[in-house]
């Protein structure tokens, strides 16, 4: 249950996002349900697998290259998803920060619930 609620916050991160960049776009709630889903699921599996290769690099820049690989996983979102347009790879930084400053804020809102 707490996974699906979680789920279900990320989306409505991903609505208040594309309403305010004006380089991200959303077509439709369901829409930004699957993003929800696939970023989980990339974030999952993908990520780690781009940390590991990009270790040396990762090392170099003191972990900042993390953000490239946060950013570089919201545009194989865009990729995947029709419904979720991103227009570039600085929007997608600028959409995978301020997403995990908005999720940490809507889960700790979650955790106080409790």
């Amino acid at each position: 249950m707490k996974t699906l609620l979680k789920i279900l916050l990320t989306a409505v991160a991903v609505m208040i996002l594309a309403y305010v960049l004006p380089g991200v776009g959303v077509a439709s709630y369901v829409s930004a349900l699957i993003v929800a889903v696939v970023l989980g699921l990339l974030r999952a599996i993908v990520k780690p697998i781009l940390v590991v290769l990009t270790l040396p690099i990762t090392i170099i820049t003191l972990g900042l290259f993390l953000l490239v690989i946060n950013a570089v996983v919201v545009l194989i979102a865009d990729y995947f998803i029709s419904g979720f347009t991103v227009d570039g790879i600085l929007w997608a930084l600028i959409f995978s920060l301020l997403l995990s400053f908005l999720q940490s804020i809507l889960y700790s809102m979650l955790e106080k619930e409790k």
